[in-house]
């Protein structure tokens, strides 16, 4: 009954964490007449008035209601208009709802700005950060995890508390800093900054903690210097940690904002998260072109998780067995 209640629960609040991006995905394939009426709902079902004068079926927009007649503009399956203020039978009208998934929205919205180049520039930043993340995080790791050296401890926790500054703090003073570099609106200021990630030193710290320390000594018999060790023994018995190391530090990447919106300025260097940025406010009357960019832009990731959700549990389950 206990194992009941708890399932329940975690499934109503996953429902209800997911909903927005359900809406966010059938509201990508709708028309943006129908979003214009008002539809809000999960479903893409079109209404639209027919008239049908025995020979052929238009549609219909009501200009104007007189008695039992209207006044109407005729259109063709293809929207071109063929008759325009016709007075017809009001009865001769009728409605129709079609379920109907507007596709053609992903490619218009993908068109409709260089996301093509913004994808380029979003990959080539966040694989180059977590290559770096990994390097760094891996020796900073093995060294706070196995060598003895004085004021480990004090500058381990040291790092640890700067996960507690917010980015704004020192968004300004990096600015500063980056300009008197001259690497403003440059692939460096998006890359070389975030190759040292706090939380991944701390990931691979508590995984390199659980190996015993009877496989150093053998590594040191063999003959196996510091890096070898890293590399032959320690890194091979992380993989699941590594993975996630570099799935977070991909997805911190991808979605990351407010950085390159302030330390890059021209449309070739772009992220992905800034040129959406631009293009909501260019089409921000045009819903459904807006929900269809937001998809393409996050469902990487949510495959990338989907697909390696198995190694981001078992490393947090392993990271947690030795402080």
């Amino acid at each position: 009954m206990k194992k009941t209640i708890t399932y329940t629960i975690l499934s109503i609040c996953g429902l209800l964490m997911i909903i927005p991006f359900i809406w966010m995905l059938t509201t990508s394939v709708k028309s943006q007449l129908e979003v214009n009426k008002g539809n809000v709902g999960f479903l893409p079902i079109e209404n639209y008035k027919v008239y049908f004068d025995g020979e052929n079926e238009y549609l219909v927009t009501v200009v104007k209601t007189v008695g039992d007649s209207a006044i109407v503009h005729l259109f063709d399956e293809k929207m071109v208009r063929i008759a325009t203020y016709k007075k017809i039978a009001s009865n001769q009208i009728t409605e129709k709802k079609e379920f109907k998934l507007h596709f053609e929205n992903f490619t218009n919205a993908f068109n409709k700005v260089p996301f093509k180049r913004y994808f380029f520039n979003t990959l080539f930043v966040s694989f180059s950060v977590v290559i770096g993340v990994l390097i760094t995080g891996s020796l900073a790791a093995y060294a706070f995890a196995t060598m003895r050296f004085k004021g480990r401890d004090f500058i381990f926790y040291l790092f640890i508390s700067m996960m507690m500054v917010p980015q704004p703090v020192y968004l300004i003073p990096s600015y500063v800093l980056l300009n008197h570099l001259g690497w403003i609106d440059t692939y460096q200021a998006l890359i070389i900054p975030w190759i040292a990630n706090i939380f991944t030193i701390f990931l691979l710290r508590q995984q390199f903690k659980t190996i015993p320390s009877a496989l150093f000594d053998a590594a040191r018999i063999d003959g196996c210097g510091r890096f070898r060790t890293l590399w032959t023994l320690v890194l091979p018995l992380s993989k699941s940690v590594i993975v996630t190391s570099a799935i977070f530090g991909f997805i911190g990447s991808w979605n990351s904002f407010m950085w390159p919106l302030v330390m890059t300025d021209s449309p070739e260097i772009r992220v992905l998260q800034v040129g959406l940025s631009y293009f909501s406010q260019e089409s921000s009357a045009q819903t459904s072109l807006l929900m269809a960019a937001s998809t393409f832009s996050i469902l990487p990731l949510v495959l990338l998780f989907l697909i390696l959700q198995k190694q981001i549990i078992a490393s947090f389950a392993s990271s947690g067995l030795k402080g």
